[in-house]
């Protein structure tokens, strides 16, 4: 069995589709984090970045005690070499896996999480920073447009956990000011994951939450302040 520390972000939803997909079970512990949840010494316990998403094994291969693991593209390389799921077995498959997998981890989830805060959360618009963001995300979809031209997925004809990693930060696409239009081969990818019954199952453990039109002081402090405790 797998603790799943989650809440409906992106990176929340790469694991459950991971863990909806390869049918592990899993139980998933809510970490409320416009609640300040995140900072609970619990969870630092396991998280020491106060970020979800995190997990706890209790059933590692090594047949030890329980074991932890925080970042998302760390706990998808983990399940993946766990379950032998969703990753190349060969050197130059791996290879390919990994390095769009880090891409994500590196490019697409900072830059396009920085485009949602600048156009989205900040407490005063700042053009400069809008246009740097929108700029950089309309860049990335250029890239992984690119690279599935002639590619069902993105390492190839299986679907692996770097389309795991990508995808749930496309699925905000609107409210990054993109139009999958723009983006014919991107777009067949994520018309193709958004239709499996895994994504499905997957997005449905976030139904629970519908996220602020607005944030108050309070939650822009805990979301967003540099702290490493809520003060």
């Amino acid at each position: 069995m797998i603790d799943l520390h989650y809440w409906p972000t992106p990176n929340g939803h790469k694991i459950t589709l991971f863990l909806e997909e390869a049918g592990l079970p899993f139980t998933i512990r809510r970490v409320n984090i416009g609640k300040g949840e995140q900072f609970d010494p619990a969870f630092l316990a396991i998280a020491p970045n106060n970020r979800i998403p995190a997990i706890v094994d209790h059933a590692p291969a090594d047949g030890g005690e329980p074991l932890s693991l925080f970042e998302s593209g760390a706990i998808l390389l983990y399940l993946a070499e766990k379950t032998g799921q969703f990753i190349p077995a060969d050197l130059r498959g791996r290879a390919t896996v990994l390095e769009w997998l880090f891409w994500q981890m590196a490019g697409l989830g900072p830059m396009l999480g920085q485009n949602h805060h600048f156009s989205v959360y900040a407490p005063e618009k700042i053009p400069y920073a809008i246009e740097r963001y929108v700029n950089e995300t309309r860049r990335l979809y250029g890239v992984l447009d690119r690279r599935l031209e002639g590619r069902e997925f993105i390492a190839g004809d299986a679907y692996t956990i770097a389309d795991m990693a990508c995808y749930p930060w496309i699925v905000p696409h609107k409210r990054q000011q993109m139009d999958l239009a723009d983006f014919p081969n991107l777009a067949r990818w994520f018309a193709a994951i958004r239709a499996r019954p895994g994504t499905q199952r997957a997005y449905a453990h976030g139904d629970f939450y519908q996220p602020p039109k607005q944030f108050t002081d309070e939650q822009r402090k805990v979301l967003f302040g540099q702290g490493t405790k809520a003060d």
